[in-house]
């Protein structure tokens, strides 16, 4: 079991973000985690959470460093008898909002590793891309991450913005390895509707080479590749629980929730959700859609898929690819070799 938490604040909006944020309502945090905290006791009794059940929380965003640790103390209270000794408990923070006070009070709640949203370390892309912080700032907030006892440390890179070079990604790649980080996640710059960058499309670049490129390096250093975009010594369990398609509380405006067959989506407006947290739609999901979901999540990962899940037309496809070495056969699992071409051998093993 799996629980998401969905900050929707954000001091500034990126370029690129597409991610249920705002950056004007500030006024209303106290309100929306008191609604939080009400939309999670009906989905502890909604997924009959058990004591000592959740194995991962996780809270994103937009920006959960522009809440302060007092309001999540009570969230934290009511969630804690249902966390498992040892749980993987996450936050992403930004480095100009993660503070070595805002880091410390996480960290006494409960806190065991943390993602930053870097992005950059080239003080023009991060101008560009509309990030609120420096290189500097982000270094410093890392290490202070570490110096105040945090387990497992993240942060994530955007690659193939106009005028990315090998040299400009080698350098953020060799800045992030001088950080005590045990997790890298690179992403390549997408463009979406309603973002800043969708008007202006020619910002990203189509460059195949320099996502292997970027992969490469950061193999290279150490770090094993265990999805598309993310890469690390430590691997996070909560995204690999997702790419199991486990179940998962989602709590927030924006956020969305699994239970067996059925997406959850609560309310994304902030002022709508605050005044009615358990307005929540409902999608109910066939057996053919989990199974889509399943084969493509487990080939961009190194989760795979399971023999067994798989019709003989699907095994005969699988074991094809197999043979023709695009795919591994391992204790009865499909493990892709080349998380670049996954959706190519998802649809590969679908097609009639």
């Amino acid at each position: 079991m799996l629980c998401y938490i969905h900050i929707p604040y954000c001091d500034s909006k990126c370029h690129y973000c597409s991610f249920n944020s705002y950056t004007d309502k500030f006024d209303t945090r106290k309100l929306y985690m008191s609604s939080l905290y009400q939309q999670l006791i009906f989905e502890i009794e909604r997924f009959n959470v058990k004591e000592n059940s959740i194995d991962t929380l996780f809270i994103g965003g937009g920006t959960p460093s522009t809440i302060m640790p007092n309001l999540y103390k009570p969230i934290f209270e009511l969630l804690s008898p249902y966390l498992k000794d040892g749980a993987e408990i996450t936050t992403e923070a930004n480095p100009n909002s993660a503070t070595k006070e805002w880091l410390l009070g996480m960290k006494n709640l409960g806190m065991n590793r943390i993602s930053f949203g870097v992005q950059s370390f080239n003080e023009n892309k991060l101008k560009y891309l509309n990030r609120a912080h420096s290189p500097e700032q982000a270094e410093e907030a890392i290490k202070n991450a570490r110096s105040l006892g945090f387990e497992h440390i993240s942060l994530d890179l955007i690659y193939n913005y106009q005028g990315d070079t090998e040299e400009l990604l080698i350098d953020d790649i060799n800045r992030a390895f001088t950080l005590p980080i045990d997790h890298i996640s690179a992403y390549e710059l997408t463009i979406e509707p309603k973002t800043k960058f969708y008007n202006t499309p020619e910002v990203k670049q189509e460059d195949d080479d320099l996502a292997i490129f970027v992969s490469n390096e950061i193999i290279k250093r150490g770090f094993t590749q265990y999805e598309i975009s993310n890469f690390g010594i430590y691997q996070s369990r909560h995204n690999k629980g997702y790419w199991k398609l486990q179940n998962y509380i989602g709590a927030g405006a924006g956020a969305v929730g699994f239970l067996e067959d059925r997406r959850y989506y609560p309310e994304t407006d902030i002022d709508k959700y605050i005044k009615n947290p358990l307005d929540i739609r409902e999608e109910i999901l066939t057996k053919d859609e989990i199974l889509t979901e399943k084969i493509f999540l487990g080939l961009r990962s190194n989760i795979g898929i399971e023999q067994n899940l798989l019709d003989i037309k699907m095994q005969e496809n699988a074991d094809f690819l197999v043979q023709e070495k695009k795919l591994e056969f391992k204790n009865n699992r499909y493990i892709n070799v080349d998380f670049f071409l996954a959706d190519e051998v998802a649809l590969f093993i679908l097609k009639d």
